[in-house]
């Protein structure tokens, strides 16, 4: 559950910290008190896009914080753990955003992104608002629904078709490698077998590229090394070089290294040196012997150098990519040397593959239809405690034939559409074509109420999903906010007094003007408070007896269900 949302500098509220309760938290007040701010800086914490809208005016920056709830062995727990964050259940979300446009993501002190953020929230919060009324208005959406209520069945099935999808997109592609007539054929054959003889003539081996480079820097420098090595080799072994001068020292100290330890030390050391300096000089001898400038190995480096560029300016940056060209360009080459016969083999896979494509669909489809029938008769039963007694509601499948297996995609083939009827006598229809905004708000609520267990979401937050209703039906929905709320927690923003009535913690969002600013200010309500904003909501005016004596006969009402359901 979310436990606490603190918000500032967020639109026209500079300071703010909710506290909500783990059942039904209601929020209310004034048309353009700011009550969508609220909902915003939710979306905004969740990982929905910035905007530098959302600052308050004459600020750098906001910043909303939300701190979670949920059981340890939620998705968002989960969702944690895989990214190294640690949490035994409490998740510390903060987020700040300036008007430079940067953005700062913590998750329980770890920095995070917008996508791992979302990673974790999408099983946290699911925010519903009055726009989303049109999310199921599309069949695509209709048919994301259905699956996300048919759950871990359709996956290993799914997975199967999208293997057998790839298999039929290489197959087609070979098919199609085949098309053209003879002389296109013709012409392709000639300019793979240039490219393959090309290739196979330069025989790149692994390693040759570096060790030719090294070889040109060598030759490049050739005259510098030659100077080099001259010079250290007169140094150490010409006449008074290094070689003569440790030579005298040497026999200067073999006299006297038998009188004390420190002078034979000494002696030892020069006698180690003069045999180093030797060898390093007949080493420098030797290398001066043998260099000399080859033109011949000059010109077949450079030669082949050119060669190595040409091949990996028309076939890849590396030997890699270059085999890997290769490779595919003799596949092609075989596959147009044989095209009768190919074509000939590959129709009969293509063919196969579809026939298995197409059943899969079929088993998709029967999964769906499976769980669409339970689905129905549960949403069916949900909008008739909503008041809408004669409602029916039904998902009807589209046809489709083995030979339409060519055009499945990743969902199958199903098309599908959400039908329904309100009234009795009246025959199903589209779900966007006959519902009403307040049939389409009680919709909504049973969708929800449905999904709730697929989604395993403790929190649920509508925005005005009462829209359009009053009444009876205002008391239903409001009583089914209630019994929903006994097993996760409502955050609901709304209008209507019975709905208020209804809530285990009420909050009041009003607006003020303080020293020329306006200011948006949220604060939860005592009973008494709480009485005088349902008057309100019902119409009427503070003080009002009667409309008084009606709020409290509401919230008594409302006390008695609560006290039945539990």
């Amino acid at each position: 559950m979310l436990s606490k949302l603190t918000i500032k500098n967020v639109a026209l509220i500079d300071s703010a910290e909710i506290e909500f309760c783990a059942g039904l938290n209601v929020l209310s007040g004034e048309t353009g008190a700011g009550k969508s701010v609220i909902l915003d800086s939710v979306n905004f914490v969740l990982g929905a896009k910035a905007d530098k809208t959302m600052i308050r005016y004459g600020e750098t920056e906001c910043m909303v914080k939300a701190e979670f709830s949920v059981p340890e062995d939620s998705k968002a727990v989960h969702a944690l753990r895989e990214m190294d964050i640690d949490t035994d259940g409490d998740i510390i979300i903060s987020r700040k955003f300036s008007e430079s446009g940067k953005n700062s993501i913590k998750l329980n002190g770890n920095t995070v992104t917008v996508s791992m953020l979302r990673k974790v929230t999408d099983s946290l919060v699911d925010v519903h608002g009055q726009s989303e009324h049109f999310f199921l208005l599309k069949e695509s959406n209709q048919l994301r629904t259905l699956d996300g209520v048919a759950g871990g069945e359709l996956i290993p099935e799914k997975e199967k078709l999208s293997g057998l999808l790839s298999e039929l997109r290489q197959i087609d592609r070979q098919i199609n490698l085949l098309g053209g007539d003879v002389k296109e054929r013709g012409r392709r054959l000639d300019i793979l077998k240039f490219q393959i003889d090309e290739i196979e003539a330069v025989d790149l081996k692994e390693g040759e590229e570096e060790e030719l480079l090294a070889k040109r820097n060598k030759i490049n420098n050739l005259e510098k090394i030659i100077s080099a090595v001259r010079e250290a080799t007169e140094a150490l072994s010409g006449e008074n070089g290094a070689l003569d001068c440790i030579r005298s020292a040497k026999r200067a100290m073999s006299g006297i290294a038998r009188l004390d330890e420190e002078y034979s030390s000494a002696y030892e050391r020069l006698e180690g040196i003069a045999l180093d300096a030797d060898d390093i000089a007949e080493t420098l001898s030797e290398m001066g012997d043998e260099l000399y400038f080859d033109e011949d190995e000059a010109r077949e480096t450079e030669t082949r150098l050119d060669a190595i560029t040409a091949l990996k300016r028309k076939y890849g940056a590396n030997k890699k990519e270059i085999d890997a060209y290769l490779k595919k360009s003799r596949e092609e080459y075989e596959l147009l040397s044989d095209c009768e016969g190919q074509y000939a083999i590959l129709t009969e896979k293509s063919e196969r593959v579809r026939k298995q494509i197409y059943e899969v669909c079929r088993k998709i489809t029967s999964l769906r239809k499976k769980s669409g029938e339970a689905f129905c008769r549960r949403v069916t039963e949900e909008l008739k405690t909503l008041n809408i007694r004669n409602a029916k509601f039904e998902i009807q499948f589209d046809d489709y034939t083995p030979e339409d297996a060519a055009s499945a995609g990743a969902n199958g083939l199903d098309r599908i559409c959400f039908l329904f009827s309100a009234n009795a006598g009246e025959p199903l229809k589209p779900l966007g074509k006959i519902i009403s905004g307040g049939e389409m708000s009680r919709f909504m609520l049973a969708i929800k109420t449905q999904l709730s267990d697929v989604n395993e979401i403790s929190t649920y937050i509508f925005d005005e999903i009462d829209a359009g209703i009053s009444g009876k039906t205002a008391k239903v929905v409001g009583e089914k906010f209630a019994k929903i709320a006994k097993n996760m927690q409502i955050i609901a923003v709304s209008h209507l007094a019975q709905i208020a009535a209804m809530s285990d913690r009420e909050f009041l969002i009003e607006k003020r003007e303080e020293d020329g600013k306006t200011h948006t200010q949220v604060r939860a309500l005592d009973e008494k408070e709480k009485t005088q904003e349902i008057v309100r909501l019902l119409g009427g005016e503070e003080g009002e007896e009667f409309a008084v004596k009606h709020a409290e006969e509401l919230l008594k009402q409302a006390r008695e269900y609560k006290t039945a359901i539990n």
